[in-house]
């Protein structure tokens, strides 16, 4: 298994502070995803993710979101098989610090 590409929550701050262009996916529930998400970040189900693999382009990077880094880690896998440059945040929301939107 291919080693995953990680970034902390400090580094993905600074890369929206500094006002990159960033493709984030927060893999939690709904009523996870109600207490806050990173601004521009797109919601999709960790369970929906096979089912909307045609919203995603393989020639784009994506960051994975969860609340604790588990769950992102695991979508990292299965989207880096189907061919997908993915990278996961490692720590997930309970590490996040920065804005949220709600």
């Amino acid at each position: 298994m291919e080693e995953l590409k990680k970034i902390t929550t400090k580094e993905l701050e600074e890369k929206i502070d500094k006002g990159e262009n960033l493709n984030m996916i927060d893999v939690r529930e709904d009523e996870e995803v109600a207490e806050g998400m990173i601004p521009g970040a797109v919601h999709i189900k960790m369970g929906e993710i096979p089912e909307r693999l045609d919203e995603l382009e393989k020639d784009k990077e994506y960051i994975i979101i969860c609340r604790s880094g588990g769950r992102s880690g695991r979508v990292c896998h299965f989207l880096q098989d189907q061919g997908y440059k993915v990278t996961n945040m490692e720590g997930g929301m309970l590490n996040w610090h920065g804005e949220k939107e709600f």
